[in-house]
């Protein structure tokens, strides 16, 4: 009989995990998530800020995965799990056996105690997160072109991580340069960007004269970067950080993650960021039939963690399909490809061992990363259109208010 393998969640690591074992024997694999697609995160600032549409980015995990017979795709919530009796249970009280556990649950953002600043301040991690910031963006622009009031337009990016230079900087670039002859009544390069961060340096990972290239990048756009800073309160139409208010309704939060309560399901040592602490093999300490990848798990690296990357995720899966098979023993090792952000046109840093660059190159470097690593041919086909465009014509062709449940 084949042996049974869950895995729950279709990022990287899950998707990475069940194609390495498409069409193995051995294995019968059943995949959940809670939508129908593969999403390319990286990129889904790109969509909040107009630049793609949301099928640029994501494709369906069933036209991945179908090609394998052996695989099962069930969208559905995990919300039980027994160690005990090896089974999982859905939100729809669906029950599946396994032999084999594997969680690449992924991470959501974190409020740091303040879980109602989420009505206000919305984090970015999936399609709807960004269709609902982009609609609230362009609606602004829409709102104070009818207004009578001269009130300045104002946006804030809570956390200075890769995601939030990245959407500093598209806001910026969308604010004086896109929109800038589309209205008659208000000057949208007026609008106030801010980039908030609590540490010393945006890019706190980077080196230090990498990430002051990238504060200067930010600055030449027009965004006002507040180091050292700390958000007091948010409510729906102002923040405090500090001493100072700003008000706004467009806050986009990027300032931590944590990992998926499901995880506490496991019973399992977990770190203070609520991921699992697993072995150099990727199972959980006291089972071996347990796994847990990505973005959901604590792996040390020379004592330090791993970051929550796609890449890491990725290649995470693909050993693990490696190690399940019996084609490898050894333990995980992380082979780093480097790491780079990008913040608008011609602009981003890359850091590659010790390799350092900024500009220009970097920013060609970070197109073709981004494209390569687009799971389909259709997506890179036309994400490389819309950019080509984009780069000729300046402008972004995605700017369309599409109802939401919030609005």
């Amino acid at each position: 009989m084949p042996k049974k393998i869950v895995i729950i969640g279709g990022g990287f690591g899950g998707v990475a995990l069940a194609k390495s074992l498409s069409n193995n024997s051995e294995f019968d694999i059943t995949l959940f998530d809670r939508t129908n697609h593969h999403l390319f995160q990286p990129l889904l600032y790109q969509v909040a800020s107009a630049a793609l549409s949301p099928g640029d980015i994501a494709v369906p995990i069933r036209e991945i995965l179908a090609e394998g017979r052996n695989i099962k795709v069930i969208m559905d919530e995990v919300v039980a799990i027994s160690k005990t009796e090896q089974k999982v249970r859905t939100k729809s009280e669906v029950f599946v056996d396994f032999d084999y556990l594997v969680m690449a649950v992924g991470a959501r953002h974190s409020y740091f105690g303040k879980n109602e600043w989420e009505n206000f301040a919305p984090g970015l991690k999936s399609l709807k997160d960004a269709l609902d910031i982009r609609n609230k963006m362009l609606r602004t622009f829409e709102e104070a072109e009818k207004s009578e009031s001269k009130e300045k337009i104002n946006f804030v990016v809570i956390g200075a991580g890769p995601t939030g230079v990245e959407m500093a900087g598209a806001l910026a670039e969308i604010s004086k340069q896109t929109l800038i002859n589309d209205f008659r009544n208000i000057d949208s390069s007026e609008a106030n960007i801010y980039l908030v961060e609590g540490g010393k340096q945006i890019l706190g990972f980077y080196p230090d004269f990498l990430a002051a290239k990238a504060q200067t990048y930010l600055e030449e756009l027009g965004v006002k970067v507040l180091l050292n800073s700390f958000v007091t309160h948010i409510d729906k139409d102002k923040i405090q950080i500090g001493d100072k208010v700003i008000q706004t309704k467009n806050i986009v939060w990027a300032a931590g993650n944590e990992a998926s309560p499901l995880l506490k399901q496991l019973e399992t040592p977990l770190d203070k960021m609520g991921r699992a602490i697993v072995t150099p093999k990727l199972h959980l300490p006291e089972n071996e039939n347990i796994f847990v990848i990505g973005d959901a798990c604590c792996f040390k690296e020379n004592g330090v963690p791993l970051p929550g990357l796609a890449p890491v995720a990725a290649q995470m899966g693909k050993y693990l399909g490696k190690f399940l098979s019996g084609s490898t023993k050894d333990s995980f090792k992380y082979f780093d490809k480097g790491s780079m952000a990008t913040i608008g046109k011609f602009k981003a840093i890359l850091k590659l061992g010790r390799l350092t660059m900024g500009g220009f190159p970097a920013w060609l470097a970070w197109c073709f990363v981004h494209i390569l690593f687009l799971i389909d041919f259709r997506n890179k086909l036309i994400v490389f259109t819309q950019w080509a465009l984009s780069f000729f014509l300046n402008k972004r062709g995605v700017r369309i208010i599409a109802n939401s449940s919030n609005e």
